[in-house]
């Protein structure tokens, strides 16, 4: 009976040295969990797991699960038993059959695309296009997603809504500073621009170390007159500057321009502009230690130059929006052409 002896005291053993470790991983458990202040937040696939490794402890369950209370286990064990007996994904189902996916997205593009189409207008242009749906069909799909009818979308237009469906007629304007060395030391100057949305089109409209009020009624003047540079645009966006007064407005008004004035501290809503300022700065004023407003006036204009005419924006599809004639030439050596010193490159052909 020796072996029976010697198989008890292996079992003995090995019961004590199970025990020991279930001891001090059920103590590490509590610990770790009593630093955790938030909730522990587990996915189906492990409650799943926790409940039915839980459920087989019966009392000891009490005694052993830390994370959360036994009765969440048994919550989630009795979801366990009705999924593994719920029959609903076997049914048929009834009534009409449900909307395309390729039908249903195609509705709230044209919804989106055109918020002055009604149910009707709608339902017609998906005829069109070789779908056959109902008004009612049309109206159910957009209350769905949240767009409602025409008179609804139409008051709920985007903000890059209306930024695309007027940028041919859009403008914006802003400041940006830059320190200049004068006569009387360091000298802060702000330098007023217009931004063509469409085109990415710079008009400069002045530069100043005060610009007050009668200073901006001139350069309203200046840029609505006779050839000037904003005929022809129908908004203007610009923030809530104080330098922006009434009178401003109120030439710009006259000239058939409608403000449109930004929330405050909303820079993003002016992204065209803000992006120029940051452009300009980092590669090319910021470059430079300037004496004298007209050593500003030279970096500027020799930048907007090369802006307009020499430079790729990958804001519209990565073109030039005013490209140099010397372009057009497609064979001949490759050649640099460079302004402000070699800080603004620009290669192109000559031709032999």
């Amino acid at each position: 009976m020796r072996w029976k002896r010697m198989l008890a005291y292996i079992t003995g053993s090995v019961n004590e040295y199970l025990l020991r470790r279930i001891e001090y991983l059920l103590e590490e458990n509590r610990v770790l969990r009593n630093q955790i202040d938030s909730r522990i937040l587990l996915i189906d696939n492990e409650r799943g797991i926790l409940a039915e490794k839980a459920v087989s402890l019966g009392k000891l369950m009490a005694d052993t699960v830390t994370i959360v209370k036994p009765e969440t286990i048994l919550k989630w064990h009795r979801r366990l038993v009705a999924k593994k007996f719920d029959g609903s994904r076997f049914r048929k189902q009834h009534g009409r059959p449900p909307i395309k996916a390729e039908i249903e997205d195609l509705v709230i593009r044209l919804a989106r695309d055109n918020p002055a189409w009604g149910y009707d207008r709608i339902a017609g242009a998906v005829h069109n296009l070789g779908h056959h749906i109902s008004d009612q069909t049309v109206g159910n799909i957009l209350q769905r997603n949240g767009l409602g009818s025409s008179p609804e979308r139409r008051r709920t237009t985007t903000w890059s809504s209306f930024i695309r469906r007027h940028r041919e007629v859009l403008w914006a304007t802003d400041f940006f500073t830059t320190e200049i060395w004068t006569h009387w030391g360091l000298t802060t100057y702000y330098v007023l621009f217009f931004i063509h949305v469409r085109t990415r089109r710079i008009v400069l409209g002045g530069m100043s170390q005060n610009p007050n009020e009668e200073w901006m009624k001139q350069i309203a003047r200046n840029v609505t007159g006779w050839e000037g540079d904003l005929v022809g645009a129908r908004h203007l966006i610009h923030d809530r500057d104080s330098k922006y007064t009434r009178s401003f407005d109120g030439i710009l008004n006259t000239a058939g321009i409608a403000i449109v004035k930004l929330p405050p501290h909303s820079p993003n809503l002016n992204a065209f502009a803000e992006r120029f300022v940051k452009t300009i700065k980092m590669e090319c004023v910021e470059q430079f230690v300037l004496f004298g407003e007209n050593s500003l006036q030279y970096v500027i204009r020799e930048y907007l130059a090369h802006y307009h005419a020499e430079r790729n924006h990958q804001g519209i599809e990565n073109v030039i929006p005013f490209p140099d004639a010397r372009l057009e030439a497609r064979e001949g050596k490759i050649v640099k052409a460079d302004r402000l010193g070699g800080l603004l490159s620009f290669y192109h052909r000559q031709p032999a």
